[in-house]
């Protein structure tokens, strides 16, 4: 039988497989951060790992600006053929493996959105889409679709969003909540309860109750008194709990809506913004991720609410 050997093999000499990870990732993304939360490592990790690679071939391969690197002449001759054969080996790793019959998506959306929206729906989800395993990536930042760090994202948004698949999927509608043991009825009852209030951090104008008062014409609402909760997740609690009514989004509070937790007894609405579906070019040609996206779409008239 034919030995399994390489005419090469007792000569090959080859750096740390550790330090040519790190660097054709940091290649691939031009990021030593992006390809420190890729390999799950610290940026510094990174920055070691692709030093003793210069250290051994004896010559730099990036040029570091002060937010952003640059492959050099010889990172550039280097990096497709380690894409290559990082590419090679997880084919043929792949094809090792059992055939998966499930699917993975990953979803992003602010954490908020996530809490109050797509958490509460992940049973339908399952139930409705048994062949794809939906990953939820709550973030406040922005994330890289084009990148692969998600394959469709919910952000707050008018857009346009360069490069990238979108769709409007709701507007934000903001208004008055609270627990319908406190018998809120007319806009005169809000002089008998507590105002709740929470820091805003949103990109839009904060949906604070002087806001509101001021497009109620209501000039003597005290709207500097009540206890102040550090976002909106917490003051709608406070609000189901019937500690005081809050002016907040009717979107991320549409199942409480719905379930009678909370009402939403009077106007006016502030409109203002849209929430939006987001996709990578390339993720839009996957079935699954279409199925995600027609998933979303079923929020669109939770979001609708008089």
């Amino acid at each position: 039988m034919a030995e399994l050997t390489s005419p090469v093999a007792s000569s090959r000499r080859l750096p740390p497989l550790n330090a040519l990870r790190a660097f054709e990732c940091a290649a691939r993304r031009l990021s030593f951060r992006k390809a420190a939360d890729e390999l799950g490592v610290t940026p510094t990790a990174i920055s070691h790992q692709v030093r003793l690679l210069e250290d051994i071939l004896e010559q730099p391969l990036f040029v570091r600006h002060v937010r952003r690197v640059a492959l050099t002449q010889a990172g550039r001759a280097l990096f497709p053929v380690l894409r290559d054969g990082f590419d090679s080996f997880a084919s043929a790793i792949a094809q090792l493996h059992p055939q998966r019959s499930r699917s993975r998506v990953i979803l992003s959306a602010t954490r908020l959105f996530t809490a109050r929206r797509l958490v509460p729906a992940l049973g339908d989800f399952a139930a409705d889409h048994p062949g794809i395993d939906l990953h939820l990536h709550a973030s406040d930042g922005v994330v890289d679709l084009e990148a692969g760090d998600a394959d469709i994202a919910v952000r707050y948004g008018n857009g346009p969003f360069p490069g990238l698949t979108s769709e409007p999927l709701m507007p934000e509608r903001v208004g008055v909540l609270a627990s319908p043991m406190l018998g809120i009825a007319q806009p005169s009852d809000l002089f008998r309860v507590p105002l709740l209030h929470s820091d805003w951090t949103g990109p839009m104008t904060a949906p604070d109750w002087a806001r509101w008062a001021r497009l109620a014409g209501i000039s003597d609402l005290p709207v500097a008194t009540g206890a102040r909760l550090t976002d909106d997740s917490y003051a709608l609690q406070a609000a189901i709990a019937g500690h005081g009514a809050v002016v907040s989004s009717l979107v991320l509070a549409a199942p409480e809506i719905r379930s009678g937790l909370l009402t939403h007894p009077f106007g006016p609405v502030i409109e203002e913004g849209l929430y939006q579906i987001v996709m990578a070019n390339h993720a839009a040609l996957r079935p699954e991720v279409l199925q995600v996206r027609d998933w979303l779409r079923a929020f669109r008239g939770d979001g609708v609410l008089d």
